[in-house]
């Protein structure tokens, strides 16, 4: 089993188009063995050193491999360029 984390940053203004993308996205992931464990977006923040991203992400996958088939679904592909429009930066962080 390995656990994705991301925090996502997101274009000022362009939280529909993010939307969007995760409408399509956030489905695919279980075609992969995955599940969507928690997505949060940050409300109140006690103590922040960085700067507090626009949603955080919890995703688990049954192996790395399904990861990697994920992130090469065709359907998913077609629509990176709703996620290369809305999304500033994004911090991944892979364990197990």
């Amino acid at each position: 089993m390995i656990f994705i984390t991301q925090l996502i940053y997101l274009v000022e203004g362009k939280e529909q188009v993010f939307d969007e993308f995760e409408k399509i996205v956030i489905p695919i992931i279980a075609r992969y063995n995955g599940q969507l464990m928690l997505r949060t977006r940050p409300g109140k923040v006690m103590e922040a050193h960085i700067e507090v991203p626009y949603e955080i992400h919890l995703v688990s996958f049954e192996t790395e491999a399904d990861f990697e088939a994920f992130k090469h679904d065709e359907e998913r592909k077609a629509f990176l360029h709703l996620k290369d429009e809305s999304v500033r930066s994004s911090l991944l962080i892979v364990g197990n």
